[in-house]
Order: structure tokens, then sequence, then C-alpha cells
């Protein structure tokens, strides 16, 4: 694991690379509003992606200064560019020029990650949201996500249950809507969020070549 600085429009966002040992790619993470690199939830599904050798980019879309507007916590926008930011960044990597690459988002991170996704084509191969809101990518996005697309979401939380059926229905790409029986928006009941994280490991494992 290694700490590294990624520049994106006139800022400097913080990061922590871990690189895997095989061919298994590397996954982007896009936090949620409010939250950054350091979200727990996000470390511990980052922890099994590691354990399976597949590499992790954590990182702040926002800088501290930043984060304090709370508007710019919901700019899907500013969001996506971060992301996007982050994926040149890591796709100029000698090391890493080869691998193929993933994202994963939280909450209004999901947004990002699959605007991001739209972009970038065939350059990401797969995505995971995690009590994501993927309606706020919009449906013209929605509509070009090439990657698989897995949208997994508690069981329990209501209302996001609902705008995720209605992002599902508009991909057009391999997908999978997935609940976790019992689990709530932030997966904190007992056993639900090893359950998300292993719903997350198996997609990557079987889309990142």
């Amino acid at each position: 694991m290694s700490r590294v600085h990624i520049p994106a429009d006139s800022v400097t966002l913080e990061g922590e690379l871990f690189l895997p040992s095989s061919g298994n790619g590397i996954v982007l993470f896009a936090h949620g509003s409010g939250s950054s690199r350091l979200s727990p939830r996000n470390l511990f599904v980052a922890e099994a992606l590691q354990r399976n050798d597949i590499g992790t980019l954590l990182f702040d879309l926002l800088t501290r200064e930043e984060d304090l507007d709370y508007a710019l916590r919901f700019d899907i926008g500013l969001l996506t560019r971060r992301l996007l930011a982050a994926t040149h960044w890591l796709q100029n990597k000698p090391e890493v020029s080869e691998a193929s690459l993933g994202y994963f988002g939280a909450s209004t991170g999901a947004a990002a990650a699959l605007q991001a996704a739209a972009k970038q084509g065939k350059e990401i191969a797969a995505v995971v949201s995690r009590g994501g809101r993927p309606d706020l990518a919009g449906n013209a996005a929605l509509h070009q996500v090439t990657a698989p697309t897995l949208l997994i979401v508690g069981g329990a939380d209501y209302g996001v249950i609902e705008l995720n059926q209605q992002a599902f229905a508009v991909l057009q790409c391999t997908k999978t809507l997935t609940l976790v029986p019992g689990a709530t928006h932030l997966f904190e009941e007992t056993g639900a969020l090893e359950k998300a994280a292993q719903h997350a490991v198996d997609w990557f494992l079987k889309y990142l070549k």
C-alpha cells in the first residue's frame, strides 16, 4: 500500500494505492457524500478485494476545504470529473498501464462511477454499486454504460431499492441487482457488509481480466 497524490482540476487529491501481484486488475473507489478515502465500509470492501489479489485505489473525491461546501458533495458532474482524473492518472502509470480497471461506488459515488464508466466505455471492465444512487447518474449515462454492472442494495433499504430498480431497468449492459436480506442503507447489521463485500469480490474476479 502506498500513499499517492492525484492531480485533478487545480487541486491535489490524497489516495492509497494497492497494486496486485497478478493480473486481477485494479478497482477505483468512489465514496459517498460526507465520506472520504477513509470510509470504514469502503476500507472493509477494499481489504476483501486485496485478499483476493485485486488492486485498489481509494482516494478523496474532494479536498477538505471543498468538502465543507455541502452542495459539492452532491455535484455528480464534479465527482465524475475527479474519478476520471484518477482513472487517467492510474492509466498513465507504466506499471499498471495494462491492468483492467473497475469502479466501486457507494451512495452518490455510485452515480459518479456510472457516469465515468459511460464516458470510459470499454476501458472500464466492471462496476459495482453498494447502497448507491445510480439514478443520479441520469438515464443518458445509464444507457451508455457497457461495463458489467452489479447493484447491491440492502433488502430493508426502502426507497433506495426502488431507485435502484428504476436505474437497473435503464441499464443496457450485463447487469445484476442483488438485495442483501435485512440490511439497511449502511449495511450495519451483523454479516451484512461481509455479504456485500463477497458479492463485490465475486463480480470483480469474474469480470476483471
